[in-house]
């Protein structure tokens, strides 16, 4: 039958197979070359095109709105909302987390003054945009019922104390007309734009500069940074050494 084998045919030998004409010489390098330029031609073809000018612009915002989420995650409570946008860039940064942490701590164990929500008063009076004069102070008062956020204010019927007391002494040197209000209590200038700012925003009660160098300094030079280079007539007061040292790179 037709495709019928027989027997005999499955145990004798297979026949050879015919050779393939040997390449001449060079013929070999040829067929090599033209395969690595075909893989490379590959490659380029492969390659992912260059991103255009709107793409790398969608590419950027993304990142900032991501950036920008997880800075409002560790937004500290009574931050005013016009300070948050321009400084929120620092919330995220590994020295204020371990700074907002050291505070949580310290709060567990003692007494720390001003309490949590008033720590950032001074975001609180008047658009960062508006403030019109600086003044600096050190550190909170450490005593009770006086450090509400504000460098140098106490809250009525607080009693001012001695560094205001100096205050309004040169106050009333320097202004004709100024009298003494009768109280301790800022929170009037500060709406008019006058940013009353501690280099170092919380203290142990009864302990003055306990929370010197835990991270409040770098912060607040962020702060007085961004002043400087975004607001035109602003007024550094730069009362006492510290408060030099402090304002030591304000350019005007």
């Amino acid at each position: 039958m037709i495709g019928q084998k027989t027997l005999h045919s499955f145990f004798s030998a297979a026949p050879a197979k015919k050779r393939g004409r040997s390449p001449e010489p060079g013929e070999d390098v040829e067929v090599a070359n033209g395969g690595l330029a075909k893989a490379k031609a590959g490659e380029e073809t492969g390659r992912a095109p260059p991103l255009s000018p709107e793409q790398q612009e969608r590419i950027r915002r993304n990142k900032e709105a991501a950036l920008q989420r997880l800075a409002e995650r560790n937004v500290p409570p009574g931050f005013g909302e016009s300070w948050r946008r321009q400084l929120a860039g620092e919330f995220s940064k590994p020295y204020f987390m371990e700074l907002m942490k050291f505070v949580a701590e310290e709060r567990k164990h003692y007494k720390v003054y001003p309490p949590p929500e008033q720590v950032f008063t001074w975001t609180q009076m008047c658009d960062i945009r508006d403030v019109k004069v600086v003044i600096l102070g050190q550190d909170p008062y450490h005593g009770p019922n006086q450090a509400h956020g504000l460098c140098f204010s106490v809250q009525k019927p607080v009693p001012p104390p001695p560094s205001l007391e100096n205050i309004y002494k040169e106050l009333s040197t320097d202004i004709e007309d100024f009298t003494h209000p009768g109280h301790g209590d800022l929170t009037g200038w500060a709406k008019q734009g006058v940013l009353l700012l501690n280099a170092v925003l919380t203290v142990r009660a009864h302990q003055a500069t306990s929370h010197k160098e835990k991270g409040w300094e770098q912060f607040t030079d962020e702060v007085i940074s961004w002043l400087n280079k975004n607001l035109h007539g602003v007024v550094f007061m730069l009362w006492g050494a510290y408060a030099q040292r402090k304002g030591s790179s304000i350019d005007r």
